[in-house]
């Protein structure tokens, strides 16, 4: 299995690097543990994170550099072995096998909480259904931290991670989060993003949910340029579009406003609820979404259904 070990000196408290630290102890769950690690501001590694990376047989990362860099500057020693989204199928039975055989392991993401919007999904349900330990050592998770300083309604809220390249998908996944909107879905909507592809998702999301809805793209959170821009999606499509934005960036995009539902609306509503489920359950969501009686909305779905070809 590929591996690397990594150790160093505690840096000096600047542009993020870590504050001096008391050693903590050296201790590590059984089995597989999820371990956070900083956004940006590498300030932001618990101490109980630190203990676990610093006491496990072996951490699995996505680019062991990345890790090993966090570790060095911590003083800390590890044997880093990578697991991404090409490898980590055939990784799983050796990731196993190592715990089963009495090894503790880490898997930790570049930055952030592990498998959100980055891999580990595979590994976590293999080992649950193998009867593996798993435990999580919480910490930063930067689409969390844009929700809190977006100004926008915290809860509830879905996270898409990030949307399709290119045009054609993108505008279908946007289309599928507005069909669900006037299912009834009410929530603040949160993605990640590319820089340079921050100006044409923004006006993707203008066109599919509306541009005058309000939104808000954080960038370069908990790092000293940090930036959190607010205003509704075509006013940031604007920006963005002149304004070419770096780092790692999050949007968040305030809930569908309450719309007054007529006769075409309802339709619409309806098919795209009877695209997913049961018309008996479709006509239950479109009723309570709208307020309208379950006998007006069942007996509507039912012509819908008898005039589809």
């Amino acid at each position: 299995m590929p591996a690397r070990r990594t150790d160093g000196g505690t840096k000096d408290v600047a542009n993020g690097d870590p504050p001096e630290r008391a050693a903590p102890p050296r201790e590590a769950p059984l089995g597989l543990s999820l371990v956070a690690t900083p956004i940006g501001n590498l300030g932001d590694l618990s101490p109980r994170a630190l203990a676990v990376l610093g006491a496990v047989d072996a951490v699995l990362c996505e680019d062991t550099r990345v890790t090993g860099l966090m570790l060095q500057r911590y003083g800390v020693s590890a044997t880093l072995v990578p697991l991404h989204d090409h490898n980590e199928a055939e990784m799983i039975p050796r990731v196993l096998a190592r715990i089963e055989g009495g090894q503790r392991l880490a898997l930790a993401s570049d930055a952030g909480t592990p498998l959100v919007s980055d891999p580990g999904y595979r590994l976590v349900r293999a080992a649950i259904e193998a009867g593996v330990p798993v435990t999580a050592i919480p910490g930063p998770n930067a689409a969390v931290v844009a929700l809190t300083l977006s100004g926008l309604p915290p809860h509830p809220f879905v996270f898409l991670g990030f949307l399709p390249p290119k045009d054609g998908p993108r505008a279908a996944a946007i289309a599928r989060h507005r069909a669900a909107e006037r299912a009834g879905l009410t929530a603040t909507l949160v993605l990640h993003e590319a820089p340079h592809r921050l100006a044409e998702t923004l006006a993707a999301l203008a066109e599919g949910l509306g541009g005058d809805r309000p939104g808000a793209v954080a960038r370069e959170l908990t790092k000293r340029f940090e930036e959190v821009r607010r205003g509704t999606l075509a006013e940031l499509a604007g920006h963005y579009a002149t304004e070419p934005a770096r780092g790692e960036i999050c949007i968040c995009v305030g809930p569908a406003p309450e719309e007054v539902t007529g006769e075409a609306d309802l339709d619409a509503q309806l098919r795209a609820a009877m695209a997913g489920q049961s018309l008996r359950d479709a006509a239950a969501m479109v009723a309570a979404a709208t307020g309208l009686p379950r006998k007006q909305v069942y007996a509507r779905a039912l012509e819908l259904a008898a005039a589809q070809p």
